[in-house]
């Protein structure tokens, strides 16, 4: 009896989201398969009422409900194949290394080109890496892609031990080291800074599998400089309130149970609440499209919220260990950052400046509110004693988060500069085809200019940018 009440006073005291979210779903699990019947039958073409206003305005609304209490599993890559030259070539998913929290996938194509060694590292945030898709499409055709596919941590097993920011770091120079020296490396957000750790240590070490080149992208460097609303929260809450409030333990029915996690259910709340006008309007034109017989647009707006709902749990120390960090202390950019060493259990301390041999290239969004101007651009003050001729940079106008790695801009103004970028480095890859530079047309990425692109640079347009609303207040009045 005294250690049943123990057990219950310590339950009390702590978090229950995971086990109310799931109690959630089971309760409208009747309600939305009920849901789903409705629409299948109102929507069944041999059903005369299919075609009435009011069963179309019955089965959308059927369709909604059924979609914003669902849960999305891991989706597919669906990258059967590429297009190279002209001609369509295969493209088969190989898993090439397998650990506990992160497969190493190489999109493997069926033709003899050498091209570059590309390892994009997905970031570990909330969605799955099914949601750079788009970011790997694009390369396929001119570039050997290797992806990192991180784990839902709530299918890992607690004897599988922690997983750190450490080593998520760890990972990537075990991931390095068997891809070799001629690789190239894409961070995609909050992968950055692990990305530039992990090659800061290997400069340091003069390791001979130091990639040729890695492109920073919207990630948080140094987020000191201009500071969104995702920085600002987690400065004005100490450590202990995230290990409070959003760390739960995963249930015990599954494979990760007691494994603390931050859940994926939360991160999906909190990209929500970020764009929560956006993304009601979305659902409400989605209602109206089915309604109208709008297929088309219907569809994209499935194809888009079936990934974006897609989240997985990632482990609480990670979270927790990347908060203080990036978020909280700035160890990075204050040059105060420290890896533990998994062979010798020793701090070894991170330092950018080490880096000499492989080429830097940020790009930012003008529209990004996760990773906004300034804090990837941090990286060229941080790599001091990199030549100026290794050094790039793009400033990508109109363009949100998201915007600078899937979406139009990606595929005609940002990749042709990356593929540009990672082919003046390796100056032994086959050229692209001339059918494929008329589709889209190679562009040299600019160098890095301290003037114009520096930090100091970035200090004077947000001043700029924030007085103009005043200005215009002023003038108004």
């Amino acid at each position: 009896m005294g250690s049943i009440l123990i057990w219950a006073t310590k339950a009390a005291k702590e978090p229950m989201l995971y086990h109310l979210y799931d109690l959630q779903h089971a309760l409208l699990t009747p309600a939305r398969i009920a849901a789903e019947m409705t629409r299948t039958a109102l929507q069944n073409p041999w059903n005369p009422m299919s075609r009435t206003q009011m069963a179309r305005t019955i089965a959308a609304g059927a369709e909604v409900f059924e979609r914003v209490t669902r849960r999305f599993g891991e989706p597919d890559w669906a990258l059967p194949t590429t297009t190279i030259d002209g001609k369509q070539v295969d493209v088969a998913e190989e898993t090439v290394v397998e650990k506990p929290f992160c497969k190493l996938i190489h999109f493997s194509r069926a033709i003899k080109r050498k091209d570059p060694r590309v390892l994009v590292v997905a970031p570990m945030s909330g969605h799955y890496a099914t949601l750079l898709r788009g970011t790997v499409e694009a390369m396929l055709p001119h570039h050997d892609v290797y992806v990192t596919d991180w784990t839902d941590a709530r299918q890992v097993p607690l004897a599988e031990g922690r997983f750190n920011l450490d080593d998520f770091i760890t990972y990537l120079r075990e991931f390095m080291s068997l891809l070799g020296p001629q690789t190239h490396l894409i961070a995609v957000c909050q992968p950055a800074v692990p990305v530039l750790a992990a090659v800061s240590l290997m400069a340091a070490e003069d390791d001979p599998n130091q990639p040729l080149t890695m492109t920073l992208m919207g990630g948080p460097i140094d987020t000191r400089i201009s500071k969104t609303a995702v920085n600002k929260l987690a400065e004005e809450r100490p450590l202990s309130w995230f290990e409070k409030t959003v760390v739960d333990t995963v249930p015990a029915y599954y494979p990760g149970g007691f494994r603390k996690v931050y859940p994926g259910f939360l991160q999906l709340s909190g990209f929500m609440s970020m764009n929560l006008d956006r993304h009601v309007g979305a659902h409400m034109k989605f209602y109206q499209h089915l309604i109208q017989g709008d297929g088309e647009s219907a569809d994209f707006h499935r194809k888009f919220y079936n990934e974006y709902n897609a989240v997985m749990d990632i482990t609480g120390e990670f979270y927790l260990q990347t908060i203080d960090t990036v978020f909280q202390r700035h160890l990075l950019p204050r040059g105060q950052m420290k890896w533990r060493d998994p062979l010798t259990d020793k701090l070894v301390d991170v330092k950018p400046s080490a880096i000499q041999h492989t080429a830097l290239f940020t790009i930012e969004g003008e529209l990004d509110d996760i990773s906004s101007r300034g804090q990837t651009t941090a990286a060229h003050d941080l790599c001091y004693n990199l030549s100026q001729h290794k050094q790039f940079h793009l400033f990508q106008l109109k363009t949100g988060h998201y915007g600078i790695f899937n979406g139009s801009r990606w595929r005609k103004e940002i990749m042709p500069q990356i593929r540009n970028f990672m082919r003046q480095f390796d100056p032994g890859c086959d050229p692209v085809p001339a059918k494929d530079l008329a589709i889209t047309p190679d562009i040299a990425p600019a160098r890095f200019n301290r003037d114009t692109h520096g930090v100091a640079a970035v200090r004077r347009w947000l001043k700029e940018r924030d007085a103009a609303p005043k200005k215009r207040e002023t003038e108004d009045a």
